[in-house]
Formats: C-alpha cells, sequence, structure tokens
C-alpha cells in the first residue's frame, strides 16, 4: 500500500517535456551525467527508443536532480527523483543515491523488471562493457568493493559507538566500550575516501545496499 502510494504520487511529478534533442553523451560527462536507453513497440506496432538522462549535480539552478525521458531522441517528459515514467506496457522508474543512480528500470504491468541499457561512453556503459569482456576481473572489483565498504562501516560504527557509550546515562548502565581501531587523521581520510570509490563502483552497476551505500553516503 506504501508502495503504491508512493508511486502514485511520483507518477503525478511528471511533467511534459519541451520536444528538445537528446544531446549525445561525451566522454567527459562520465562523472557527473548518465544516459540508459530502452527499446519498446508501441500499441500500434512502432518501434521506439527511450532514453533516461540524469546529470547527478541537478539543476544549475535549483539543484534538483530530474530525471529526463527521451523517444526517439526527442524530450518527452521530466520528473524530479525518484521517477515514474508510464511507457507502453509499464513505467520506467529511476531513483538516484548519493553516488550516482541506484535504480534505473523498465517494470511491466506484470512486474518483470528489466534494467536499461547504459550508453557505452559513460561511466555505467565502460562498467558494464568490463564485464562482458572480463568476467572474472569484474566479479574480482565487484567484491572488493564489498569488502572496502564492510570494513568502512566497522571502522565507522567503532568511532561512533565509543563516544556515545561514554554519555553518563549510558556508561551506568551497559558500561563503556573502547574502540580498537584509532587512526590518525590520514588514516580516516583514507577510509572515508576508499569508501566513497567502493560506492561509485557499485552505482556504475546499479548496485545498492541500505546498509552498505546508504552508511558511506
Amino acid at each position: 500500500m506504501l508502495n503504491e502510494m508512493r508511486r502514485r504520487r511520483a507518477t503525478r511529478r511528471v511533467k511534459p517535456g519541451d520536444d528538445r534533442p537528446l544531446k549525445r553523451f561525451r566522454w567527459w560527462q562520465m562523472t557527473f551525467r548518465a544516459l540508459f536507453y530502452l527499446r519498446l513497440t508501441g500499441d500500434d506496432g512502432r518501434r521506439m527508443v527511450y532514453a533516461v538522462d540524469v546529470r547527478h549535480a541537478g539543476d544549475k539552478s535549483t539543484g534538483v536532480v530530474e530525471a529526463h525521458l527521451y523517444r526517439d531522441g526527442r524530450q518527452h517528459a521530466r520528473s524530479r527523483l525518484p521517477a515514474f515514467f508510464p511507457v507502453p506496457g509499464g513505467t520506467v522508474q529511476v531513483r538516484g543515491s548519493a553516488f550516482g543512480l541506484k535504480r534505473c528500470h523498465y517494470v511491466t504491468t506484470n512486474g518483470t523488471e528489466h534494467q536499461l541499457t547504459p550508453d557505452r561512453d559513460s561511466a555505467e556503459g565502460r562498467r558494464e562493457h568490463l564485464d562482458r569482456a572480463h568476467p572474472a576481473l569484474s566479479r574480482a572489483i565487484g567484491v572488493f568493493s564489498s569488502v572496502v565498504l564492510l570494513i568502512s562501516l566497522a571502522v565507522l560504527f567503532c568511532q561512533l559507538i565509543e563516544p556515545i557509550s561514554r554519555v553518563e546515562p549510558i556508561a551506568r548502565s551497559i558500561g563503556t566500550f573502547t574502540s580498537p581501531v584509532r587512526l590518525p587523521g590520514w588514516g580516516n581520510f583514507t577510509v572515508g575516501l576508499a569508501g566513497t570509490l567502493a560506492s561509485m563502483e557499485r552505482a556504475m552497476r546499479l548496485r545498492y545496499h541500505w546498509l552498505l551505500d546508504g552508511g558511506a553516503g
């Protein structure tokens, strides 16, 4: 019920596009732009190409992050994230995170989900190409990213729980906790940077976990 209410609210946020043409993806946009494609057949049998274009930094004046839906190269609709775009046979659902996108899927009316295809020149497209060309290396990178995030969260937890445990009412009831991990400033910076890079790598694959990636963000 709650998810259905959120979906309806997101659908009401969709605004018509202004028919502007879709701009080509440039290599230097990899860090702040995501571009995905979906090919569908309409009720009349006509083949259409949809594209979802997201600028992670948001609008230059408002800072609001929007998803722009293009149909056959022309802007068809736009919505701030999370976005639910009605398309033939279902909806295109787009959700963002602190590190990119955590969802860009086509969900059919019967509930089947398909991730959209990233532009070959985008960061997501290059990561997908690595996965196809070198699957073993890709899996190793994915596992390494998860391990880095787990370590980052463990260090963060230890450093947060120690001062909290020293609050007098808490210390009196359950005792104090001494963190086994003590890092200098540069060590904390390195752990934080590694966690950020790991979450960025996972965002390239549209992988998201509320604890791993949410905690890092």
